[in-house]
């Protein structure tokens, strides 16, 4: 490290490399050195957008460079675990892309390859750094929305089809990672569903349901096969209920003064009858902060190496959402039968 600033090779210049790319040279104590990909015609790209950084189709060139402190892997997720490992045992920190790898036990072995070493081990949990969720997350401790009672999300769009993970482990991360940053308490098993139309068995459509000892319930409705692209994450407490619609250019969050109340009734007539008396009342529209969510990403990686600290998405957050697609996998495989799920 040259006078606090972190030099960075990012491995992958696909989809979600040239954000990194940009993101990390934007940093203040940040700098890239390097973009990797095997692809000759994304380098030329890079080469044309940044001149000043070196350009190479071997991951290892980048890896083991000795000016280079951390690396940034934005590769498809089942490359994850060989250049992680290789990066880590070189000494570098690493900053994974989601989903962190593609089982717990080769996320258990960057872990303590990550302590051995002494190295920042980070996922890219990218909605963790919004304006949104951090505005929401501040609502949920406030006690303002009252006891969580459940969690629903849509994730639906058309494509991107992946080759090598189903449509729960490319979007579902993003909704577990939200869900474990707001609430303390981890679900105890899971229910999965899901149905594959090509040829691959990779499923394109499933259904999600986790399940909570204090009867919080949430669900995941994810899909690459949807006509309209639908980002929406219900939140409800027994006092008040919040509306996430990451697809809205402004008014991402709303909060509704909204709920219900059960009354219990003594007689055994009583009982058979549901009495609710329900309250509407007016809907809040918070300010959130436009800032860019990967920019926080970057800025959190690199503080955590300068100053020694785990960062918000650290490697107990990217091991926990792999143990939920883990179990979410096995439901699928076993006709959505509720599995058990373990953690970190």
């Amino acid at each position: 490290m040259t006078q606090n600033i972190v030099k960075v090779a990012v491995i992958g210049f696909g989809y979600w490399g040239p954000n990194m790319v940009r993101n990390f040279n934007a940093q203040k104590t940040g700098e890239v050195l390097y973009v990797a990909d095997f692809r000759e015609e994304r380098l030329r790209v890079a080469e044309q957008l940044y001149p000043a950084i070196k350009t190479t189709k071997s991951p290892d060139q980048a890896i083991l460079d000795v000016e280079v402190d951390a690396v940034v892997i934005a590769t498809p997720v089942f490359t994850h675990f060989e250049l992680a490992k290789k990066a880590l045992e070189a000494g570098k920190h690493v900053l994974l892309e989601k989903p962190m790898v593609t089982t717990s036990e080769e996320a258990e072995i960057l872990i303590n390859l990550a302590e051995q070493k002494q190295r920042i081990l980070m996922v890219d949990h990218t909605f963790l750094y919004t304006g949104a969720v951090q505005s929401i997350k501040r609502l949920v401790d406030s006690g303002m929305i009252g006891k969580l009672q459940y969690i629903d999300s849509t994730r639906i769009n058309l494509g991107l089809f992946q080759p090598d993970v189903n449509v729960l482990w490319d979007l579902a991360p993003h909704d577990i990672s939200i869900l474990n940053h707001l609430t303390d308490e981890k679900p105890y098993s899971v229910q999965a569903t899901g149905v594959s139309h090509t040829n691959n068995g990779i499923e394109n459509i499933a259904y999600l349901t986790m399940n909570y000892e204090s009867n919080i319930i949430a669900h995941f409705n994810c899909s690459w096969t949807s006509p309209v692209k639908i980002r929406k994450f219900l939140i409800g407490g027994d006092q008040k209920m919040i509306v996430f619609d990451d697809t809205e250019p402004t008014e991402k969050v709303r909060i509704y003064d909204t709920s219900y109340h059960y009354t219990e009734k003594r007689s055994d007539e009583e009982k058979r009858r549901v009495l609710v008396d329900y309250r509407v009342g007016d809907i809040q529209i918070p300010k959130i902060p436009m800032i860019e969510a990967l920019s926080g990403v970057a800025a959190d990686f690199i503080a955590a190496i300068l100053y020694q600290k785990q960062p918000l998405s650290d490697y107990v957050s990217g091991i926990n959402v792999i143990k939920v697609l883990e179990a979410s996998q096995l439901s699928i495989k076993n006709g959505g039968k509720e599995v058990k799920v373990s953690y970190w």
